[in-house]
């Protein structure tokens, strides 16, 4: 049997947050925030619309493009940092809405490389028992809005809510996987770079740590730069060597949405130029495991990739986590 990417969707919340706004929040300004980053806006889910939520409208796209239901679904792989609730799992609370009854879910937390690890366990999983995972859905869903700081000036600037859907089927052909190459990573010992420190065993939530803010997201920003540049670069380059193609066999490119400094950092060092460069962080901001699923959506149904193409993902999340995918649609 074959695995192909048989639907993409993606959903955002209907509330846009310019720089604009921001500038009456903080004190920042539209130019330092596009300069620096590249964001003009991003989407805000409204405060009684959880993850789950995102992730739903996102599922219901993908399925639709599948031509099938939520009770054709074998197992469903949520990617998030930002659950519904500890337990239980955001992919269980999805599995009841899209009516999967048989499923197997779980979530998955990797940060901003969730939707990578995601699909690399669920093609394992669809490789090792292709008649039981015919069809696995995959989502990265974040509501990071509610784990953002909006008086830190350095990360409310950067931070969205949406979700990214990818459904894969075991189709029966004989046709190549669409999974190419990975090449995925990670380093505990970078861990307290980039963290949310307080609200779980180590910090339960108390008075001291509301107060101290310990419930929202902490960055070095510079540090998490310089280590997400080289990263992603050598997983790319790890990946294009083990599936044997060069980098002008490329034909879109698409990183985590992080620093639009970061993505163009990146592309040239692995040889490919920026027009086979996916970018839209500018409407969304870092929506950190939605990100490439909102990518890889809206590059689908744009045209922006088209059947044989030769996709290379790339990611680099807290934990640290980072990694490289080469998907041929």
């Amino acid at each position: 049997m074959s695995i192909r990417i048989a639907g993409t969707g993606s959903y955002v919340p209907d509330r846009i947050l310019t720089n604009a706004d921001l500038e009456k929040m903080v004190e920042t300004s539209d130019e330092w925030i596009r300069t620096r980053t590249g964001i003009e806006e991003r989407h805000i889910a409204a405060p009684d619309q959880p993850t789950s939520d995102l992730a739903y409208h996102a599922s219901l796209k993908a399925l639709e493009m599948a031509g099938i239901t939520g009770a054709d679904l074998d197992a469903i792989i949520v990617a998030t940092i930002t659950p519904d609730y500890v337990f239980p799992s955001t992919g269980c609370v999805l599995q009841d809405r899209l009516g999967a009854k048989g499923a197997f879910c779980f979530d998955l937390e990797a940060a901003c490389s969730g939707l990578l690890y995601s699909l690399e366990v669920a093609c394992a999983l669809m490789k090792t028992h292709p008649n039981r995972y015919r069809h696995v859905l995959v989502i990265g869903a974040e509501k990071l809005s509610c784990i953002t700081d909006w008086t830190n000036r350095n990360t409310c600037v950067l931070f969205g809510d949406g979700a990214g859907a990818v459904l894969l089927e075991n189709d029966g052909t004989d046709e190549p996987d669409c999974l190419v190459a990975s090449d995925l990573h990670s380093d505990g010992g970078y861990g307290e770079i980039l963290k949310m420190p307080a609200g779980g065993s180590r910090a339960p939530a108390s008075n001291e740590t509301v107060e101290a803010r310990e419930h929202f997201i902490h960055m070095e920003g510079k540090e998490v730069f310089k280590l997400a540049v080289n990263a992603m670069v050598n997983a790319g380059k790890n990946v294009l060597e083990e599936a044997g193609i060069t980098p002008d066999e490329v034909n879109l490119v698409i990183t985590h949405q992080a620093n639009s400094r970061i993505i163009y950092a990146v592309a040239p060092r692995l040889g490919v130029p920026d027009e086979r460069v996916f970018l839209n962080i500018n409407h969304y901001g870092n929506t950190s495991a939605a990100s490439i699923g909102l990518c890889l959506d809206e590059a689908v149904r744009s045209g922006r990739i088209k059947k044989g193409d030769n996709v290379l993902l790339t990611a680099f999340g807290g934990g640290l986590t980072w990694g490289a995918m080469l998907l041929k649609f």
